[in-house]
């Protein structure tokens, strides 16, 4: 049976996974203005409290990184530490996650694809199906090929995305001839309310920085590299958000009613400080959209393939192609839902479809980042090498996943979204139904499984060449 290309990704390849499925570029060109109609002022301090909440989540499931390579990642995870019922949850959340965002950014990219050429006196109008059918077989076809190619197009681009946001950002300060914004930094007019609500939003900002993890199959040295692209994707993603917070907010004269009410915030700043930038910003914002989406479909193809490896679901989506060696089938599942899905609701405003399916996608990535922040010190308390550090760690990682978690029901938002959380719910139970249907027909499955997880406690803690005998 063809696998999964062995060794044959580096540090920076991983880094392009996490970071294209992050996609910086989307906080400056969107999210600046959600965070700002709530928090006002102290958006950039937002950004730095997501990011150390985030880091604590990244150092937890780089615990389980750095002892558990697999292209499962969290369904694996979760599973050698607290049960295969648990990490079969938490893989089918995941799933959910990465195929909500691959839709999500679909959509962004044909927004930011129509308002490019719009920018240069292009405008074209080609009807939503259309683009999304043309989204998503790029998709699959830089997918499908060598991991090693869809990894460095999803960094090249970002590079180039965020470069672009960088001379927007530095033309914005050089206009203030780099002056200190006292009033953000004094956090004036900012409530405490305001800043603990626009952090839920803010960590959704974050979402992707994990999916590193799930080339934990084909990287080369996974213990070593898959933590350090997880850590440093959270640590330089937090940066890059809380300083384009801080000059978006700048160069919109610390008006944070306006930027609040800004569609499209680094856009109006390039027409008022330079017009020349805003179709290059564009561009970048769609280079940016379309690699995160990749590396979406990517992630969730190798979600897919694990769960179709220990057949929790058809085996055949546990298929690699015997050349490029992806996961060929699952990966074709994917593109095929997410244009499926999109096509559906094609008739609804972008911008709203695009809040609908990050929202959903939300749900899944908390739950399993709460899941990983339990099961490291979890396992690492069996394995023998927990020390302080980690307790912290993970305990600081559950109370802010819940805090988040809570964020996101409570205050009641407004329909569709107050549905949201119960269709998430009930999507979760119908894997839980699934897999309790699974577990009575075919016991072997898991069993299959137990017999996996005992025989890589054992590699953990003793044999470092110990095989995974499920074929994971």
């Amino acid at each position: 049976m063809s696998e999964l290309r062995k060794d044959s990704l580096s540090f920076f390849e991983a880094l392009g996974q996490s970071v294209a499925n992050v996609s910086p570029t989307l906080t400056p060109a969107l999210s600046v203005a959600v965070v700002a109609s709530i928090a006002g002022n102290a958006s950039w301090f937002v950004f730095l409290l997501c990011t150390v909440a985030l880091v604590m989540v990244a150092l937890n499931i780089g615990e389980l990184a750095g002892r558990i390579p697999a292209a499962g990642s969290f369904f694996i995870y979760v599973s050698r530490s607290l049960g295969p019922v648990w990490g079969v949850l938490s893989g089918w959340a995941m799933l959910a996650a990465y195929l909500f965002t691959a839709l999500a950014l679909t959509i962004a990219t044909s927004i930011f694809v129509k308002t490019f050429f719009t920018s240069i006196g292009m405008p074209i109008a080609v009807p939503n199906i259309l683009m999304y059918l043309i989204i998503s077989a790029l998709i699959w076809i830089f997918a499908t090929r060598d991991i090693r190619i869809s990894s460095r197009i999803g960094l090249t681009l970002e590079a180039i995305s965020v470069t672009i946001i960088v001379i927007v950002l530095a033309i914005v300060l050089a206009h203030y001839h780099f002056a200190p914004d006292t009033t953000q930094i004094t956090l004036k007019g900012a409530n405490f309310g305001g800043i603990t609500q626009a952090i839920v939003f803010g960590i959704f900002s974050f979402v992707g920085f994990e999916s590193a993890a799930s080339l934990g199959k084909e990287t080369k040295n996974p213990k070593v590299i898959i933590p350090k692209a997880i850590i440093w994707t959270a640590i330089s993603s937090g940066i890059f958000f809380m300083i384009s917070a801080y000059v978006i907010t700048q160069g919109f004269g610390d008006n944070a009613t306006a930027l609040g009410a800004s569609a499209a915030p680094i856009g109006d700043i390039t027409n008022h400080f330079s017009k020349w930038m805003t179709a290059p910003v564009y561009f970048g914002a769609t280079v940016s959209s379309f690699a995160c989406a990749l590396a979406s479909i990517n992630a969730f193809g190798r979600m897919l393939f694990s769960l179709g490896r220990y057949q929790f679901v058809h085996r055949s989506m546990g298929v690699v192609h015997k050349k490029q060696h992806t996961p060929i089938a699952a990966l074709s599942v994917g593109v095929v839902l997410n244009f499926i899905i999109c096509a559906i609701f094609a008739n609804n405003a972008e911008p709203n479809t695009y809040g609908w399916y990050g929202t959903l996608a939300s749900f899944g990535f908390i739950i399993v980042y709460l899941m990983c922040s339990i099961a490291a010190p979890v396992l690492l308390r069996r394995t023998g090498e927990m020390k302080p550090k980690h307790a912290v760690t993970g305990v600081l990682g559950v109370l802010f996943m819940l805090f988040a978690l809570g964020g996101s029901v409570y205050p009641v938002p407004a329909a569709p979204y107050n549905y949201f959380p119960y269709a998430f719910a009930a999507y979760m139970l119908l894997g839980f139904a699934w897999f309790s249907f699974v577990k009575r027909r075919s016991p072997q499955v898991l069993s299959g499984i137990q017999h996996d997880l005992e025989g890589a406690a054992i590699a953990i803690g003793h044999i470092e060449n110990a095989a995974i005998a499920a074929g994971e």
